[in-house]
């Protein structure tokens, strides 16, 4: 149960000193709180003795009005150092989690859902966040709060009567053991069912003008009613097993209350303790009620923190399939790519997607890749990014294998553009300058010129300040994609990457952007995959793929005059363009 504690030690250990003041401020408020009671039944003997003066009533009054001052002032400091670490680890987890998130590659997010990771990122980190803070709190007072007022109403009132009102205490033991597995089992199945909720949730919202396009929102809301019923169902199941800590603590409590209101006006009666020693003694019950919940709390805290944080170390072990080299090659600049009998396949795959692909480029050319669809064109060009561990055969930049660059080394010479355009929920003007941080005005409007983007800035409510929506929503594609072109172009790239990044502009747009790319990024490299052949007419080098394999390979004219797929494909799009 307290496996939790042992693995955020890292945390405890790295805020040794707020752990230390808080915990040993709060015991000391603990002991402190054991006066007021004692000095309120010693009171109560004196004026059954009638001893009691103006002087000494005074006196006690004063000094319960200073213990609860004191008290006041130490709980304020115990809190704020407790509480004041829950809100931390929650920070440093949420940030720790992002960032490894950031090093984990493409294959990880094929294998856990974002939904799932969102509720590990929000719920989960939270429920380890009140272990650090509040479930602290609990496992001291059901300790060493316990035993003090324990201690206190053996030495101070009657071990006897003492004894006798902890009878039932084994039994929350008990209880507390069994209630605690059912919760650890239960709320790690009510985390998994939440996570499926915010994937069905993500899935509703992104594809939503899908689902009515195709007049499917009844069945969608029914699929979303069937998830939250496992979710309220799974989450009910936590609750049955919570509700019976309360009760089970009220029952063994009241039987303390009982068999130490009865047993000690027996010892009244029998002269063993004063009225005001059973006076102090039932206020030390009452003040062991706290701690007696507190037992229920903490087993509840506990387990609910340790599956949330075997939730989260789950993913902050997941170890990224391509890591940086022990030894990496010092490469200033890349001066030219190379594929030597490349075979890749993706870890989900049953066949190979790339098989014995050879091709080298140099500085400053331009490679087209072109094939049916699913032929291996984005696979190819992926494989500059390093993204999947180098299947068989070797990638060499500058004559330097791939595996022995870093990471950021090597993204940093890259500018890629995927085939699905990704945009933030910020300005156009952001957007663009996520590939250069703090780009100038002309900066930018160089890059938006190169996209030939620079005409539809006017029909932009704002121009660049216009938001973009949520993923690029309130943009069309073609004006997605030459954002998110300009987006590359800004960072004026080595080596620039166009996954089938102009497929939603027209035909002369398309001209018009390639004709910019020849001009202004001469002497730097390009890779272009497009099904449209008119963006790769000017490449120095033209492959066609088909199931992973090149099967023709030259320039333009070369290709035409080999009379393969090229040349066919070609004069089709040809007459469909005359058509338009």
């Amino acid at each position: 149960m307290f496996s939790v504690l042992k693995d955020l030690g890292w945390f405890f250990r790295r805020e040794k000193r707020r752990y230390t003041i808080g915990l040993f401020v709060l015991i000391f408020a603990g002991v402190i709180e054991l006066l007021p009671p004692r000095l309120l039944g010693n009171a109560i003997d004196e004026i059954v003795h009638g001893s009691i003066t103006a002087d000494s009533l005074i006196k006690y009054i004063v000094m319960i009005l200073a213990l609860l001052l004191i008290i006041y002032w130490i709980t304020y400091i115990w809190m704020r150092s407790l509480f004041g670490g829950s809100n931390l680890v929650e920070r440093l987890l949420r940030s720790r989690f992002m960032t490894h998130l950031l090093t984990l590659t493409p294959s990880f997010f094929e294998r856990n859902r974002t939904g799932d990771l969102m509720a590990r990122a929000t719920n989960d980190i939270r429920a380890v966040s009140v272990t650090a803070g509040f479930g602290m709190l609990t496992l001291v007072d059901s300790t060493v709060f316990f035993s003090v007022v324990l201690l206190a109403m053996g030495f101070l009132v009657s071990w006897k009567l003492t004894l006798a009102a902890v009878v039932p205490l084994p039994l929350i033991a008990v209880a507390m053991v069994i209630y605690g597995k059912a919760i650890h089992d239960r709320y790690s199945l009510a985390q998994d069912a939440f996570g499926d909720m915010n994937d069905q949730v993500l899935e509703s919202v992104s594809g939503v003008r899908v689902i009515r396009a195709y007049v499917q929102e009844r069945l969608d809301e029914k699929r979303f009613g069937e998830i939250t019923d496992d979710v309220f169902r799974k989450n009910m199941a936590v609750a049955r097993v919570d509700a019976f800590f309360e009760p089970t603590i009220r029952f063994c409590v009241g039987l303390s209350y009982i068999i130490g209101l009865t047993y000690g006006i027996y010892l009244v009666f029998r002269n063993q303790i004063t009225l005001g020693d059973l006076v102090s003694f039932n206020m030390y019950l009452g003040m062991m009620v706290w701690p007696m919940f507190a037992i229920g709390e903490l087993i509840n805290i506990m387990q609910r923190g340790g599956a949330s944080l075997e939730r989260i170390d789950e993913t902050l072990n997941s170890v990224p399939d391509v890591q940086d080299p022990a030894h990496p090659a010092s490469v200033s600049e890349p001066d030219g790519i190379e594929f030597n009998n490349v075979t890749f396949r993706y870890p989900s795959s049953p066949i190979d997607n790339l098989s014995g692909v050879s091709l080298s480029l140099a500085k400053g050319e331009t490679l087209g890749v072109v094939g049916r669809t699913g032929s291996g064109k984005s696979t190819l060009l992926k494989q500059l990014l390093h993204e999947y561990p180098t299947g068989t055969g070797s990638i060499r930049i500058s004559g330097v294998p791939i595996e022995d660059i870093t990471l950021d080394r090597l993204h940093s010479w890259m500018g890629y553009v995927p085939q699905e355009q990704i945009l933030f929920s910020k300005t156009v003007r952001e957007n663009i300058q996520f590939g250069l941080e703090r780009a100038s005005d002309d900066q930018i409007l160089e890059a938006v010129s190169t996209a030939a983007f620079l005409s539809d800035l006017d029909t932009l409510e704002s121009g660049l300040d216009t938001l973009v929506g949520e993923r690029g929503v309130s943009l069309s594609g073609g004006q997605k994609q030459r954002v998110s072109l300009s987006r590359a172009f800004i960072a004026e790239p080595e080596i620039l990457i166009l996954d089938d990044a102009l497929s939603a502009v027209d035909a002369r747009t398309e001209a018009r952007i390639v004709d910019n790319i020849r001009s202004r990024r001469a002497g730097k490299t390009t890779l272009i995959s497009t099904h449209r052949l008119s963006a790769v007419e000017h490449a120095d080098q033209i492959v066609v793929l088909d199931g992973g394999v090149i099967t023709e390979r030259g320039t333009h004219k070369e290709l035409l005059e080999l009379g393969g797929w090229y040349r066919e494909q070609y004069e089709r799009q040809q007459v469909e363009n005359n058509l338009n």
